[in-house]
């Protein structure tokens, strides 16, 4: 459901827009992701004395898992794969075209999330991370949110073309909506939670991840407490059981991509022609 070529996708559109050029459609990337990863293999294959470590695409990609953390997403693995680029290899677009493939089939919609996450020395920060609980087909919805959330995030400046080679991207597609029976039904590293609130006349509401308690290592309640101070709640934190919270629980699926890694690919892509 989620993928690394989901992840590529967002980069790709982030770099288009900050180059002025025309970004590739998600089923082109998709197509060309899976060329790649199979061009990798190949490459592998025919040559056994390489380096060992390039046999496991792993390493270098975040494959899509069940979420567990928060919008700050784990690191993607970054080792260099070499790639063969041979014109065997080079099959034309328009002979596997996934608009073909997918022309009238439905197209999946689902609520999502994409984050950006800067990689330094000092470890891992948020750069900028939003989202939408409406139903979106991929193309738009990942188009969409993978610029607002680099760009238009107010707790951050825009995500500048130079900071391009320090980040990292994570997409979570949501799934499983339901009611929490009360504001504890729910389980750490494996729910996401959305909440909403009066106090003093005023409406509140606030979402975390289903990555976000576990990677803090917060308790329930230390992550109800935060989610509620996020939401803007002023009152002391002894007294948080005393609103009457409204919360529906949810999960996802998470993958994630670092740059350096979409840059091969992307590499790839205009070395052989491909795009």
């Amino acid at each position: 459901m989620t993928s690394p070529a989901q992840c590529a996708f967002c980069f790709e559109v982030l770099s288009a827009s900050l180059e002025k050029r025309a970004a590739l459609s998600l089923y082109v990337v998709e197509d060309l992701w899976a060329q790649f990863e199979a061009a990798d293999e190949e490459d592998v294959t025919d040559e056994p004395h390489q380096n060992p470590a390039l046999a496991v695409l792993g390493n270098r990609l975040a494959v899509s898992t069940p979420s567990t953390s928060s919008s700050n997403s784990a690191s993607a693995a970054s080792s260099t794969p070499s790639v063969n680029t041979t014109a065997s290899s080079a099959t034309s677009l328009s002979s596997r075209s996934p608009l073909d493939r997918l022309r009238g089939e439905k197209r999946e919609e689902f609520p999502l999330f994409v984050t950006w996450d800067k990689i330094s020395a000092r470890g891992k920060s948020l750069r900028g991370c939003i989202g939408t609980f409406e139903p979106h087909e991929l193309d738009d919805g990942l188009r969409s949110y993978a610029l607002t959330s680099a760009l238009d995030d107010t707790r951050f400046n825009p995500v500048s073309a130079r900071e391009l080679p320090s980040l990292e991207c994570s997409v979570t597609l949501l799934t499983d909506f339901e009611p929490a029976a009360d504001a504890m039904d729910w389980e750490i590293g494996k729910h996401g939670l959305r909440i909403s609130f009066t106090y003093h006349g005023r409406r509140f509401g606030a979402t975390y991840l289903p990555d976000v308690a576990k990677e803090q290592g917060w308790t329930k309640e230390e992550t109800l407490v935060s989610l509620m101070r996020k939401a803007g709640w002023g009152g002391r934190s002894s007294e948080w059981s005393k609103v009457n919270l409204q919360v529906i629980r949810y999960q996802g699926r998470k993958a994630s991509l670092d740059y350096k890694t979409w840059r091969e690919w992307r590499d790839w892509v205009e070395e052989t022609g491909r795009d």
